[in-house]
């Protein structure tokens, strides 16, 4: 048997909404885009660095193509 490779994880250039990363991990991990754009919404109502977080994913993951 051959393990599957699992999707990169990169932004895509269709789909998204500013910068692809939520689209880019909604692909990655088989999720609904719009499900993981409403749980970055709620999540910067709580305290913490999820802003920045997005910010830094922003530079370091990779546009596809």
């Amino acid at each position: 048997m051959y393990a599957t490779q699992p999707a990169k994880l990169v932004r895509p250039r269709n789909g998204r909404m500013i910068a692809g990363v939520c689209a880019g991990l909604a692909q990655r991990f088989g999720w609904s885009p719009k499900a993981v754009r409403i749980g970055f919404v709620l999540s910067c109502l709580l305290p913490g660095p999820q802003f920045l977080l997005y910010l830094v994913m922003w530079v370091v993951i990779p546009q596809e193509g």
